[in-house]
This record gives C-alpha cells, sequence and structure tokens, in this order.
C-alpha cells in the first residue's frame, strides 16, 4: 500500500467581513481559529480548497 501524501493547512487570518464562501471553504477543511493547523491529503479538491483563500492559511511545510 503507497504512502498517501499529506499537507499542513495553517490558518493565519481571521474570515470576519469575508464573503461566506470563503468562510465556508476555512470550516471545510475543518479550521476553526487562528494558529489552528490540520492535516489533510494532498488531492486537487483540498488544492483547490486552499488556492481559494490563499490570503487566509497558509501550507507549513
Amino acid at each position: 500500500m503507497a504512502d498517501k501524501k499529506t499537507i499542513r493547512i495553517r490558518q493565519i487570518r481571521s474570515p470576519l467581513g469575508r464573503p461566506k464562501d470563503q468562510h465556508d471553504t476555512l470550516r471545510g477543511l475543518g479550521l476553526r481559529r487562528i494558529r489552528h493547523e490540520v492535516e489533510r491529503e494532498d488531492t486537487p479538491a483540498v488544492r483547490g480548497m486552499v488556492n481559494k483563500i490563499p490570503h487566509l492559511v497558509e501550507i507549513v511545510e
């Protein structure tokens, strides 16, 4: 069984004052507060979510 690639995503800004779809994207990734980190499988869907809100999150290496 091959190892699945993962990425760590950290929320760096608040969604307050942002459109509802950006807030929903953060929730969809599982992020709830500033400096909260989650590890997700590196799929095109997850990358698309991160690319939608690059001003709110960062990829942690």
